[in-house]
């Protein structure tokens, strides 16, 4: 029987975004219903694979999206679906890449769930772009986000400040923008899918704290002062508001470790 790690690394390594997204689903039902047990060990691809598109600009080369218009619609939700695509590697590469036998099993819990929310969340985009006469490959995307998990990819602290505390939380500061956006666009649909990913990433960011917050206590260091040192650090764009403060709190995300960057 395969460990947790083990099955993880498979998922990193299939090019089929569906089939991707169907496997981390399972995994996380296998693993809530102990038919996973062992956590075991693998070693993680440098980069997961992908599907052969879609073509990866760099991020300033990325087209406007107008949602007052269907084609720019359209090309928003493909964008957020390359978020969660993304994010479902980002999730397997945290668990295969800093597997740890002293962390509790509670943190392999939270994670294995994580995964397979941001399956659904892109299974979901999926069928609004098939709804709408698109797919998944079909538009132009950007590779900032596993840049990210590159830079970070040496200590757990630096990937946990990077992908749930800045940027999962910062798509808690936009997405009332964008939701509201779609609704005045008369595109219920997507507003509602927005809205849907938008309330469940608040548990993502929460687990990050979490997380963050209990290594750093492990290793001795205060959390807001090494949060703000790792982003500065290991962060290539701007961190700044407006925030979302009321599903940063909900999040468990205290103002005071993000709250300095508003004054850089």
């Amino acid at each position: 029987m395969h460990s947790l790690a083990e099955c993880a690394c498979t998922i990193l390594l299939e090019a089929d975004a569906l089939q991707k997204a169907a496997l981390s689903q399972d995994l996380w039902q296998r693993w809530r219903k102990g038919v996973v047990v062992e956590i075991g060990s693998a070693n993680p691809p440098v980069r997961p694979n992908r599907p052969d598109k879609p073509e990866l600009l760099h991020p300033r080369a990325m087209p406007r999206r107008r949602l007052g218009r269907k084609n720019g619609r359209v090309a928003f939700m493909h964008a957020i679906a390359h978020i969660e695509l993304n994010a479902i590697d980002l999730t397997w590469d945290l668990i295969t890449r800093f597997t740890d036998p002293s962390l509790p099993r509670e943190f392999y819990d939270d994670w294995a769930e994580v995964g397979s929310d941001e399956a659904r969340h892109f299974t979901t985009l999926q069928k609004y772009l098939e709804d709408h006469g698109s797919s998944y490959g079909e538009l132009a995307a950007h590779d900032g986000l596993w840049e990210a998990a590159e830079s970070t990819s040496d200590d757990i602290l630096a990937r946990l400040a990077i992908v749930p505390l800045v940027l999962e939380a910062r798509g808690l500061d936009t997405a009332p923008g964008a939701i509201e956006k779609l609704k005045s666009a008369g595109d219920e649909v997507a507003a509602s899918i927005l809205n849907t990913i938008a309330q469940e990433e608040i548990a993502h960011v929460a687990a990050g704290v979490k997380w963050f917050d209990y290594i750093c206590e492990r290793r001795g260091l205060d959390p807001a002062q090494t949060f703000q040192d790792l982003v500065r650090k290991r962060f290539k764009g701007l961190l700044k508001p407006p925030f979302a403060i009321e599903a940063r709190t909900a999040a468990g995300f205290p103002r005071a470790y993000y709250e300095p960057f508003a004054t850089d």
